[in-house]
């Protein structure tokens, strides 16, 4: 028999945002030792009933079609004992979205796909407690031919999200080769993205490294937690460059070699340096300065200037599916951002003294 081994690492409607390496199906298969010779795509039709065959032809046509982990033509023929894996994009749960004018900052959009800058408090994609009004919803609006999953339900798209307090850039798929294309390019993590964030905490190094494992929290089903020692969940590492010093927070920026569930929110609490106003983990409270009632007030007013965290995808690189292109678009942080960063930068030039903020 035909060993199959099958990983969905879908949405969980607990963790609003998931990551690119948490986002994909993942098929592997050890072809029988008495397989006769056939095409792989015939093959992979056969052996995967709830997958359409357009699918399978675009999966092997991106790439994501690997044989003892070098990708095949759809005209090659397995041969007995190899294994094969088939990396697509997970189908959304939810089988009915309803299109809805939402206003989208498109800031590229070509035949296969676009790329937009979302304001925070949007949420990306319908689930509970959010049946509409998302990103979504205004997507399949605006686009009419979009690619579908394998019972025909609209997907508009998403190969990756972020969460809905979190700003910036999101590329979406337009067809279902570029979806396909797109996945494989976040499957090898050849995906750039940089992420900025106003943390808590000054640094004494200007660059570092955070290299723990990833899994949820057992103590709190909505979180996610750090395992620096590698005993459960999934490997994750984050780069981090200090950007600016402004006292009691620092602004970083943030590139992602893994690209886990609350990956940066997570590693930035391990690290003692939580996302500044981060309601989950942590970042909500004075971490760092002083106890008086005039610093307080400052920082009162900054969450209220800013009622989310302080957490924006800045940067987003890949290969255009079909130019071989590659792509590179930058976003300006959004006016809540920039007018807390403001507000630090200013407290950090004129801090007042200690008898003064008593």
């Amino acid at each position: 028999m035909m060993e199959l081994d099958e990983e969905f690492s879908g949405f969980d409607p607990a963790l609003q945002e998931v990551g690119q390496d948490d986002f994909f199906e993942h098929h592997r298969l050890q072809v029988d030792k008495g397989q006769q010779l056939v095409r792989i795509d015939k093959f992979l039709i056969d052996r995967l009933p709830a997958t359409s065959r357009n699918r399978v032809q675009n999966a092997v046509k991106a790439g994501n079609v690997l044989v003892d982990g070098k990708a095949v033509k759809s005209s090659y023929r397995v041969k007995p004992g190899e294994i094969i894996q088939v990396v697509m994009s997970y189908p959304p749960r939810d089988t009915t979205i309803y299109p809805e004018e939402i206003p989208l900052d498109i800031l590229f959009e070509d035949d296969e796909l676009l790329i937009l800058n979302k304001p925070p408090g949007l949420v990306v994609h319908p689930g509970h407690g959010n049946p509409n009004g998302t990103l979504v919803n205004g997507l399949v609006h605006h686009l009419n031919n979009l690619p579908t999953h394998r019972n025909g339900e609209t997907r508009p798209g998403l190969v990756h999200r972020i969460d809905k307090d979190t700003s910036g850039l999101l590329v979406i798929a337009k067809t279902e080769y570029a979806m396909t294309h797109l996945a494989k390019q976040f499957f090898d993590h050849s995906i750039d993205r940089t992420y900025w964030a106003l943390v808590w905490g000054d640094f004494s190094e200007e660059t570092g490294t955070v290299n723990a494992h990833l899994d949820r929290d057992p103590r709190d089903r909505i979180k996610m937690a750090a395992f620096p020692d590698g005993s459960r969940g999934k490997h994750a590492i984050t780069h981090y460059k200090v950007l600016e010093r402004l006292g009691y927070v620092s602004l970083l920026a943030y590139t992602l070699e893994t690209g886990r569930t609350h990956q940066i929110r997570v590693h930035s609490a391990y690290m003692g340096h939580p996302i500044f106003n981060d309601q989950v983990y942590g970042g909500n409270r004075i971490v760092k300065g002083t106890t008086f009632s005039k610093y307080k007030q400052f920082i009162e007013n900054c969450f209220q200037a800013m009622p989310r965290m302080a957490l924006h995808a800045k940067s987003l690189g890949f290969t255009h599916p079909t130019t071989g292109e590659r792509m590179h678009f930058e976003s300006e942080l959004p006016v809540d951002f920039n007018g807390v960063l403001e507000k630090w930068r200013h407290y950090a030039r004129y801090k007042p003294s200690e008898e003064e903020e008593g």
